[in-house]
């Protein structure tokens, strides 16, 4: 793990405007710079860098944040990547913390494993270009298989040589451990001595999102070869089958950039297509489809096109695995090819135009291609097709979003003539076998709480309780230590019951006036994001006595320094189009910091006593008991009665 002191050397050292100067073309634009969108095609800058606040701000994107932000975002680096990308940028040790003297040697071979595995694919890839044995046998191969030479270079290919122990020599006499050589599974060690696994065979480099070798798939030229035509590397401590997806570190930038992901079977399906300009491809290189490799494309987009060849046993087989993806919240659709076609000769015949006509006008979504596939087959036969609606109904449920699930059974119920009753009770009961307790957010009610939990961020600007708690810790973070007046509201009742309002001047800081006014209503953030960030704000401010921003920003919560950046850069938007050449101004908020909090938290309270009143409203309509309603009614004019104080204050009509 990388030691604290490391990160922070890494945050202090690291310039923002130099590391994204080196992805995105910027130029000066008064105290910031300014330039393209990296993350959307744009012909007008939107993208904004503050060399000052060491972060930046994507408007048409909504992306931001700080350097490490960007680079997660751009390079789609984890977080422990790319503080490891920055140091090697800038020249900075890492420190691991505190280890077991087995945790280092366990560190210390991990990496031996990766530069035996980084020395092994230059190797390969040497014989393929400089070897005659390569030249003839692989280069020979992999040119009749259509690919050009810079394609070639590009996916790093190679050969192994036929000789039984031609690399274990050649990484021996390079000084390399024969303990990494067979823990990477490139050596086999046995009672006849050494041998290479991959001898004779062409090979595929398989790297990591980051780049780095993990592992080989090796595959055998020789017609009578009594071996397997296709050989990865085993299971070891830098690669898990499991969790790689060849072509990812390739096609990153354009799954990112196209917001979809084609998932072909084979290493020559991914190069094909990313010769012909479908870059966007990668390859489960032929096991079955994991949760993990899932994650890996969920990082780059939530679009995924299966791409099957036309043999339809094998893809009644592989269908089977594509729940998964529905369970990750994906989208999914399926393509297949013409009948003795597959990815990779389909490519190779056709042009990138056409390959894209095909892709576009024949992939189908999963759950409609997989109802017609199984339909087919049960060929009017009542049992089958019994147990096709049951399995359709059951990918269904893999889907988290309730809107998509309805539409999907009423499609299915027109197409399986099948009632929807019938489906949706077919749904409940796959539901009930893997129901989980609801959980409940403060000061709202379960239904309502689960529904803003779960919202995405555009929701913000639509949801007025969200809207405010953003406007909160936008107040904390640009004013938080400045000293403002108030005026309070001071209510009181008479001997009557009635409310009396009364108002007095007080000046405190700004966040000591938020922390009491929002202590005193006991009020708890709904969205978990503002929650986060509102407790560390008020705790630096409480303990710190200032605002420590650098140290919130650092954090490997990539969202909570976006929000930061949203805030911050906010205003910078102006400066995108000149508005004060234009001799238009934009207020300043520092000279009504005062009134800003005093309208921000009444309106805030405001929207809470509402949500009270709907609350003991609906209780009373669920509620058969009668006998406290004298009570129940007292509680809502009170409630009424606060509300109508509070939008006199606002000067608001109800």
């Amino acid at each position: 793990m990388i030691s604290r002191s490391t990160i922070d050397q890494v945050y202090e050292t690291a310039r923002v405007e130099e590391v994204i100067g080196d992805f995105v073309v910027l130029k000066k634009s008064g105290s910031n710079f300014k330039g393209l969108s990296p993350f959307s095609q744009e012909r007008t800058p939107s993208f904004m860098v503050s060399p000052v606040k060491q972060i930046w701000k994507d408007f048409s994107s909504g992306k931001g944040g700080n350097v490490v932000a960007f680079l997660m975002e751009h390079e789609h680096f984890s977080y422990p990547e790319a503080i490891r990308f920055l140091a090697k940028r800038y020249n900075i040790e890492i420190e691991e913390t505190e280890q077991t003297q087995e945790e280092k040697e366990k560190a210390n071979a991990k990496e031996s494993l990766y530069l035996v595995s980084q020395f092994a694919q230059e190797s390969f890839e040497k014989d393929l270009w400089e070897f005659s044995e390569g030249m003839a046998i692989g280069l020979s191969y992999f040119r009749e298989r259509g690919f050009t030479d810079e394609t070639i270079r590009f996916f790093g290919l190679g050969y192994a040589a036929e000789k039984r122990d031609h690399f274990y020599q050649k990484a021996t006499q390079a000084g390399y451990s024969e303990e990494f050589l067979v823990g990477t599974g490139l050596v086999i060690k046995n009672e006849r001595g050494a041998v290479d696994r991959f001898r004779g065979r062409v090979i595929f480099p398989i790297r990591s999102m980051a780049g780095r070798v993990q592992g080989f798939g090796g595959r055998i030229l020789s017609a009578t070869a009594k071996t397997a035509k296709y050989l990865n590397s085993p299971e070891s401590e830098i690669y898990h089958k499991s969790q790689v997806l060849y072509g990812i570190y390739e096609s990153k930038k354009a799954i990112a950039r196209e917001d979809v992901c084609y998932l072909v079977e084979g290493y020559t399906d991914v190069i094909q297509l990313f010769q012909k300009g479908i870059e966007n491809v990668v390859s489960s290189s032929g096991t079955a489809l994991t949760s993990e490799q899932i994650r890996l494309i969920r990082r780059l987009t939530s679009n995924v096109v299966v791409l099957f060849d036309g043999d339809a046993a094998g893809l009644r087989a592989a269908i089977r695995g594509i729940d998964l993806i529905l369970e990750q919240g994906m989208n999914v659709k399926i393509c297949s090819f013409p009948e003795g076609e597959d990815p990779d000769s389909f490519a190779k015949s056709h042009t990138e135009q056409e390959i894209n006509s095909y892709l576009k006008s024949e992939a189908k979504d999963f759950i409609e291609f997989k109802t017609d596939l199984l339909l087919k087959e049960a060929n009017h036969d009542p049992v089958k097709k019994a147990a096709t609606v049951r399995e359709i109904v059951q990918s269904i449920s893999k889907i988290p979003d309730p809107i998509q699930q309805e539409i999907y059974i009423k499609q299915c119920a027109t197409s399986m003539e099948v009632s929807e009753a019938v489906l949706f009770n077919a749904l409940a009961q796959e539901q009930n076998k893997k129901q989980k307790p609801v959980r409940k957010i403060a000061n709202v009610s379960s239904e309502k709480g689960e529904l803003i939990h779960k919202a995405p961020e555009q929701q913000v600007s639509s949801n007025p309780l969200l809207y405010l708690e953003k406007q909160i810790v936008s107040i904390l973070i640009q004013y938080g230590n400045h000293e403002a007046s108030f005026e309070e509201i001071i209510v009181s009742s008479d001997a009557d019951g009635n409310l009396i309002e009364e108002s007095k001047t007080i000046h405190s800081k700004v966040y000591e006036k938020v922390f009491l006014d929002l202590q005193q209503d006991e009020v708890e953030f709904i969205q978990p994001e503002f929650r986060l960030l509102y407790d560390q704000l008020i705790h630096s401010y409480q303990m710190e006595g200032d605002l420590k921003l650098d140290k919130i920003i650092q954090q490997d919560d990539s969202s909570l320094g976006k929000i930061i950046s949203d805030i911050l850069l906010a205003e910078e938007i102006h400066q995108l189009h000149d508005w004060e050449k234009k001799n238009i101004f934009v207020k300043q908020r520092e000279s009504v910091v005062g009134q800003l909090v005093s309208e921000t938290i009444l309106t805030f309270r405001r929207y809470l006593i509402d949500e009270k009143i709907q609350s003991l409203l609906q209780e009373s309509k669920n509620s058969e008991a009668t006998e406290n309603s004298s009570e129940f009614l007292e509680d809502v004019m009170q409630y009424q009665g606060l509300k109508k104080l509070l939008s006199k204050k606002l000067n608001r009509v109800l």
